[in-house]
């Protein structure tokens, strides 16, 4: 069972969402929305989903799970969300009856929904942004996830080949990852040329000569942690480890500028500026920067009008690449500084010192 505290914080969220607004209840039908509502659950069927197989409905009183009979012995023996005190609502999979039965319970009260709902205010960004500060029982989920992840994917390139496959380096990563029932949501991969060529660069069956680069986003109860790594065979050209050492510069400068309290907009111009400083004023422009993370891939990707405020304990990853390198763990925002929730264990390290806070970054493995 979800731990107490949790529950009530997430219910007191809510509820004063509910005042704030105007509303007598909230539907919750996202995944991710789901997962954080019932303390890491899951209504996935397929991984891959945005949307959940089962709803939630909160109320100023009462929490309701509106599944089909198909998922909701699920919900209710390995879920256990009647012990955290939710009412099942259940409908035959034939009959579509979630809108009958959430009208049964309001009546023409106000409702907000996280999807388009009738008669309900579309209101995901407000909902998403319950989710950003971490209680302390997520921030142990997420410290666990982070080693798990990182160790995963460190061990993995050390054991890669020339000659291997991007896929098939891939495909052993989701090996490592499933161990754990961790979803690998996102892979990125790319070999040698293929590096510099693409920004989000799929895995393909190229074979690997020199160079290799590995991105995963991966997910247990809900929430998700995102890293790079790097692998080359042979000494790393000077000119590679020049730029690879300057997007990790650049990547702590935005760690460490992301602090509660701060715009989150003013950290993407920390790393522009970061570029510049650097040598490569361009570069920034070829790919998005990264931004705040949780039960999404990103919960939004900063840009120069973004309207948030970086809260306490919430979770971000940065992502700046210079063509052929990238940057790439996962932080969460504390007053104290940055908290590395993904972070080198099996690799090579690099230290640098940036605005007064050490960090201890990857280094390219060279093999």
């Amino acid at each position: 069972m979800a731990l107490v505290d949790e529950i009530k914080e997430k219910e007191r969220r809510v509820r004063e969402f509910l005042r704030l607004k105007g509303l007598k209840a909230l539907l919750l039908k996202r995944q991710a929305n789901f997962s954080w509502m019932t303390c890491g659950g899951l209504n996935l069927v397929g991984i891959a989903t945005e949307m959940g197989a089962t709803s939630l409905l909160i109320t100023e009183n009462s929490k309701f799970v509106i599944s089909n009979n198909i998922e909701a012995p699920r919900m209710i023996e390995e879920e256990d969300l009647e012990k955290q005190g939710f009412v099942i609502k259940t409908f035959p999979w034939f009959e579509d009856q979630e809108v009958s039965i959430v009208k049964e319970l309001l009546g023409e009260a106000p409702l907000g929904s996280d999807a388009p709902f009738p008669n309900a205010q579309m209101m995901a960004e407000d909902i998403a942004r319950l989710r950003y500060s971490f209680t302390p029982d997520e921030q142990k989920r997420y410290r666990w996830l982070g080693k798990r992840v990182s160790i995963a994917l460190e061990k993995t390139m050390m054991k890669t080949k020339r000659g291997e496959k991007e896929s098939a380096v891939v495909g052993r990563l989701c090996k490592e990852l499933w161990k754990y029932r961790i979803d690998p949501i996102t892979l990125m991969s790319a070999a040698d040329n293929r590096v510099s060529q693409f920004r989000h660069p799929i895995p393909t069956e190229k074979k690997i000569e020199n160079y290799l680069m590995v991105s995963v986003n991966a997910r247990k109860w809900g929430v998700i942690v995102s890293l790079t790594r790097f692998v080359h065979f042979g000494k790393l050209p000077e000119e590679m480890r020049r730029k690879y050492e300057a997007n990790v510069f650049i990547d702590c400068t935005m760690m460490a500028h992301t602090r509660p309290g701060i715009p989150a907009k003013e950290v993407l111009q920390k790393g522009i500026d970061a570029y510049q400083e650097k040598g490569y004023p361009e570069e920034w422009k070829f790919h998005h920067q990264g931004g705040s993370i949780g039960y999404t891939g990103r919960d939004y990707r900063v840009h120069f009008k973004s309207p948030d405020i970086i809260q306490e304990n919430q979770a971000f990853t940065w992502n700046p690449s210079i063509a052929g390198t990238k940057s790439e763990d996962t932080i969460l925002a504390t007053s104290k500084g940055p908290e590395m929730i993904t972070r080198p264990i099996l690799y090579p390290t690099l230290s640098m010192t940036v605005e007064g806070i050490s960090f201890t970054r990857p280094a390219v493995l060279e093999k």
